[in-house]
């Protein structure tokens, strides 16, 4: 999961030959990466592994070049905020009440 979100937030480089253009317009699109992700939850990877890439990402000397690019750092942050808005959205279904559904004829 990390080695995918490392390789949106590094993005394209510039001289990238044709098989990576294709895949990276292929896979490489925001809405992909969180699929991914996503996909990863659902079968183990847990929040915290989340946020604790997204952190090494921010704090590891390994990734001192990706915070220099500010395109790195704005494809990160919106993988954040993806899943900021997606932990909102889950409190917020969790505490509403079920409800039931009779039908009487």
């Amino acid at each position: 999961m990390q080695k995918t979100v490392l390789k949106y937030v590094k993005g394209l480089s510039a001289n990238a030959n044709s098989w990576e253009k294709r895949n990276h317009k292929k896979y490489g699109s925001l809405a992909k990466i969180c699929r991914q992700i996503e996909y990863d939850m659902k079968h183990g990877v847990t929040r915290e592994e989340v946020v604790a890439s997204f952190s090494h990402i921010h704090r590891h000397s390994s990734c001192n070049l990706l915070r220099q690019d500010g395109g790195s750092m704005g494809r990160l942050s919106e993988i954040e905020e993806h899943f900021s808005k997606l932990k909102t959205i889950i409190s917020l279904s969790s505490g509403l009440p079920k409800l039931a559904i009779t039908t009487s004829y």
